[in-house]
């Protein structure tokens, strides 16, 4: 706003309601002088001339002052950013919107309340950064410019700080929240290394770009202070991926009743196979080692098929009287024992290979399968055997397996019986 006298109407209005100087001219005398009362009125008038003037003069000095008071010269400083400005204001309130700056309940101004001539008013706005304390990451608010300010201010609130950088930017960059430098150098440690930056200010990810550092999608930057206060930027690889694994489902075995086989036969109908599960679990590594395992998928993908064994039933024929011992009741002694009929033609030996590898002291890991053709005690019993099917002689072992063949056939070996006809 402009102040001049041409404005101030009142001066003008005073002169003309002079008294002095409204009426008809002064009448002069035949000697052509003005009369004295003519010549008192004049000179009034006269006089009356530089009183006004000098009254606009107190009044524009007036005005000027308080355009001087009104007018202001301030600094204002809004994030980092400063301009000299001038302004009328009379708050800090009003300068700011003035300049159309808007303030959020976390946001930070100094000073507050009149504004004066000469006055630094910055303004701090709050920004939300992701922060990792003591390896927990959390949001915070801040109103630090720098990357060593914020680390400053959070070094409080736990003994291990660092700002986490955002990978949402466009093209994949590194920003963080806050439009953070780094002032001076700094170390970057990626892969394994460490790199010096150059001296000077920069952003983050300039700083990598300059050093010719990759990120791929899912890597993590973070800024962080070492304990003598420098600056590190540090660059984790992060890889996750998904890992199949497979794993045996076991069969169950059920046994069926069949008349057609002596009790205490045994004989698989169907041979059971174990079935196969495929488990596929999202592993998550960094910078090598891995930092997480969670189950995509678990299934069967190659169901089992049950065992089904068919169990003897029927009575058993009286068993053939063995000769009498010669000794000392010694099976040995007792002279050859002969099974006759188709059993001799056969593989005896290959059997015996399938079953126990021709080892006739043989027992199995149950203890339940003896010798060479791996008979079951109560089987041994059946066809005349005494004691242990693997104290016996071979000789004895086979003549016995020999009327087990004749009495029952191949199928008391269900696995290994084929090879009687090798």
């Amino acid at each position: 706003m402009t102040f001049t006298t041409r404005n101030r109407s009142p001066f003008a209005r005073r002169r003309t309601a002079s008294p002095d100087t409204t009426g008809t001219p002064a009448e002069t005398d035949q000697t052509g002088q003005v009369p004295a009362t003519a010549t008192k009125g004049l000179r009034s008038g006269r006089r009356l001339v530089p009183l006004v003037a000098a009254t606009a003069v107190l009044l524009v000095a007036g005005a000027t002052a308080t355009y001087a008071k009104a007018n202001k010269s301030v600094t204002l400083d809004v994030d980092g950013e400063i301009t000299r400005v001038s302004t009328f204001a009379g708050s800090v309130d009003g300068l700011l919107a003035d300049h159309g700056v808007q303030l959020g309940e976390r946001d930070v101004v100094t000073p507050g309340g009149p504004l004066h001539e000469g006055a630094e008013v910055v303004v701090r706005h709050a920004r939300q950064v992701t922060v990792a304390l003591d390896g927990q990451e959390q949001p915070v608010w801040t109103t630090a410019l720098t990357a060593d300010e914020a680390l400053d201010t959070l070094a409080s609130r736990a003994s291990d700080v660092a700002l986490v950088a955002s990978r949402s930017a466009a093209g994949g960059r590194p920003e963080l929240a806050l439009d953070l430098t780094l002032h001076g150098s700094a170390d970057v440690l990626v892969d394994g290394q460490t790199l010096r930056t150059p001296d000077g200010d920069a952003r983050v990810a300039q700083v990598l770009g300059e050093l010719g550092i990759t990120l791929n999608p899912l890597d993590r930057v973070s800024v962080k202070q070492t304990a003598d206060g420098r600056v590190q930027v540090v660059v984790n690889r992060v890889v996750v991926q998904d890992v199949a694994s497979t794993h045996e489902v076991p069969f169950a075995t059920s046994d069926q009743q069949d008349d057609s086989l002596y009790t205490g036969q045994r004989k698989v109908a169907v041979a059971g196979v174990v079935g196969v599960r495929t488990l596929v679990e999202r592993v998550t590594t960094v910078d090598g080692v891995e930092t997480a395992r969670e189950a995509v998928s678990d299934q069967v993908t190659q169901a089992p098929v049950d065992e089904v064994v068919k169990v003897g039933t029927k009575a058993r024929p009286a068993a053939t009287p063995k000769p009498a011992a010669a000794s000392s009741g010694s099976t040995a002694a007792a002279g050859p024992i002969t099974a006759g009929g188709d059993a001799d033609s056969l593989n005896w030996a290959a059997l015996a290979k399938c079953e126990s590898g021709g080892n006739p002291t043989i027992v199995s890991s149950t203890g339940k399968y003896h010798g060479l053709y791996q008979f079951s005690v109560a089987t041994w019993q059946a066809v005349g055997g005494a004691g242990l099917p693997s104290q016996a002689s071979p000789e004895e072992q086979t003549a016995r397996a020999k009327m087990l063949y004749n009495r029952s056939g191949a199928g008391q070996w269900p696995h290994c019986g084929k090879n009687l006809f090798s």
